[in-house]
């Protein structure tokens, strides 16, 4: 694993941007965001349990996330839907919370590739600054870097086969 670190900006009062770098070629990043099976492996902290996942990688695809403690019956569910998709570099799809309906940011993921290294930004933007914020507060940021570090340790597993 690289020792990246997670780094979270907010440029203006309606966006959040996460930048990250993987060791990993840019298609293979690519690729871990485009299905459920990839996916399972990695998105979420890692005190939930993958419980469902339906995704459909196209342009005006949906995609639904279902996530559960081992231990009890918290459940958070996400789901969005697919706005553009340009491989291996871009891909931007909406974000919905379960919790909280009718609050849907447009996340931007862009992957650029230097000497086989890997640099994600995501750049979400919300309808309103309360939006914002109110994801800043929801422990977004921890959650965000621990999925990431999960997504580093997946890709290692996949360039080790």
């Amino acid at each position: 694993m690289g020792g990246n670190k997670l780094m979270v900006s907010t440029p203006s009062d309606r966006e959040i941007v996460m930048t990250r770098t993987f060791d990993a070629p840019r298609e293979l990043v690519f690729q871990a965001h485009s299905s459920c099976e990839h996916m399972r492996n990695w998105w979420g902290p890692r005190k939930y349990e993958f419980e469902s996942c339906e995704i459909d990688f196209r342009p005006g695809g949906t995609w639904r996330v279902l996530h559960r403690t081992a231990d009890g019956p918290e459940e958070h569910g996400f789901r969005g839907e697919f706005r553009e998709i340009v491989p291996p570099e871009r891909i931007v799809w909406t974000f919905e919370w379960d919790g909280m309906p009718g609050h849907v940011s447009v996340e931007t993921l862009t992957l650029e590739e230097h000497d086989g290294k890997t640099t994600v930004t995501a750049i979400s933007l919300y309808d309103t600054v309360e939006d914002r914020d109110g994801t800043l507060q929801s422990g977004m940021e921890e959650g965000a870097a621990e999925t990431y570090d999960r997504l580093d340790e997946y890709l290692a597993k996949l360039q080790a086969r």
